[in-house]
């Protein structure tokens, strides 16, 4: 029996579906990346806004085509959309056969084995269920990076998320389970370990009654073969002075932070439920560069929130200017239904959403080549993610970026160079979002 697993969403999502795939591995199936091949095809999905529903709701259908062209004879649907819609998708869609809900990721195999009898099959286990690991994940990543998921669900809710509802209350994954995954990961050739969680700063306020990520952070530190640990969703009211010294003084720890703040406009922070103001996020990002000269801090923004107007958006864009992040994205608001937002009044027409997304993003990628011209010069480490075909030229990530969302720089060399080393680069140019360089002739001379 041959597998096809389709993960889309966020990589909170993907760390769920390697370990399903691990599961699968165990229990003797093959995969295969050729949908006509597939005997069963899984799809992960995801709902957190209108477009990542439609990327989902499309895949499943255009899977469930395989049914009548190739060998697919079970189609499943796991994940947040499944989850979500689970009486919708079993309706609406009669080749789905099997539904996997976000706290079922461990009832795999089970549910495959069943609806191959041909018994249509629904795992939907209690959204506060917190499942152990449950053994070797296959990395999907290339091997030399891997997402280490260190809690699960969310207490904030925000006002615009549906995370909550379909992922449920914050739950977080005991230490000496992480430490061994982690060690399991290093074993197997894995250099980068980035955090994530819906909020990684709260790691460990339900199972130990306080945050213990910067002991986690310590702990990880200590793994040999794991060469940078990296922080994601670091929410800004929870960043603590010791985490930041954590981040500062262990030499493992990229000085790299994603802090998603969404907003800069104190009235549409409060209509958000966010639980912080645009002067306490000033100060902490204040702080964090106080002790950190060379944080790169990541962002994410939401235009078009019911009830913005044109002032709050100046506010935001005057944000954006003064704070000046090394890295920002910009989402328009989803109108997600289920949520209080979805009903709030003033509710923004689309148009006028991504001419403001487009006006901030305009405005950062300004921000994006100044930061990148002022790199130039300096002998920065570089993680090689692959070549540049026909160049001799290979394409990497410094510390300042995470894969998928930020940029790369291109080093220029002669040399024969392999995925998953680390080398020292000269920066010599800068585009809006990446940056050129070339190889330092003495690679144990320190970075700048």
């Amino acid at each position: 029996m041959k597998i096809l697993f389709v993960s889309l969403g966020c990589d909170k999502n993907l760390v769920d579906s390697e370990e399903m795939l691990g599961l699968l591995c165990a229990a003797g199936y093959e995969f295969t990346d050729d949908e006509t091949e597939a005997d069963v095809i899984v799809v992960n999905t995801c709902c957190f806004i209108g477009d990542a529903k439609e990327e989902s709701i499309h895949t499943i259908l255009e899977m469930a085509g395989q049914k009548e062209t190739g060998r697919c004879q079970v189609l499943i649907a796991a994940g947040c959309l499944a989850q979500r819609y689970k009486e919708e998708v079993l309706t609406e869609i009669p080749e789905v056969d099997g539904i996997l809900g976000t706290a079922s990721c461990d009832k795999i195999v089970a549910v495959v084995e069943e609806t191959l009898k041909g018994k249509r099959k629904m795992a939907l286990e209690d959204l506060g269920r917190s499942r152990k690991k449950t053994g070797s994940r296959v990395v999907t990543t290339g091997g030399h990076y891997a997402y280490l998921k260190i809690a699960e669900g969310c207490d904030k809710h925000c006002t615009y998320c549906v995370i909550p509802s379909v992922r449920g209350a914050y739950r977080s994954i005991p230490m000496e389970e992480l430490l061994k995954e982690a060690r399991e990961l290093a074993e197997r050739g894995v250099r980068e370990l980035i955090l994530v969680a819906q909020e990684t700063t709260l790691y460990g306020t339900d199972l130990y009654r306080e945050k213990r990520l910067p002991a986690l952070l310590k702990e990880l530190a200590k793994i040999s073969g794991i060469y940078w640990i990296r922080l994601l969703y670091c929410y800004p009211e929870e960043i603590t002075d010791e985490l930041i010294e954590t981040v500062k003084t262990e030499k493992k720890v990229c000085h790299y932070m994603d802090i998603p703040i969404q907003h800069a406009s104190d009235r549409i922070l409060k209509r958000m439920g966010r639980r912080t103001n645009r002067a306490e996020i000033t100060d902490r990002i204040r702080k964090i560069r106080e002790e950190i000269p060379d944080m790169a801090i990541r962002t994410t923004m939401i235009t078009g929130f019911p009830g913005e107007t044109e002032e709050d958006l100046e506010e935001l864009l005057d944000f954006v200017d003064e704070m000046e992040f090394e890295r920002l994205g910009v989402f328009p608001y989803s109108q997600e239904e289920g949520t209080p937002a979805a009903v709030m009044e003033r509710q923004i027409p689309e148009e006028k959403k991504l001419t403001r997304r487009e006006e901030i993003m305009e405005l950062q990628q300004e921000i994006s080549l100044a930061k990148g011209e002022a790199m130039i010069g300096r002998k920065l480490e570089v993680f090689i993610e692959g070549k540049v075909a026909d160049e001799e030229a290979y394409v990497g990530r410094t510390y300042m970026d995470a894969p998928g969302v930020d940029g790369y720089i291109f080093v220029n060399t002669s040399l024969e160079l392999m995925s998953g080393m680390f080398v020292r680069a000269k920066v010599t140019g800068a585009l809006e979002y990446d940056l050129i360089g070339e190889l330092c002739d003495e690679q144990d001379e320190p970075a700048q």
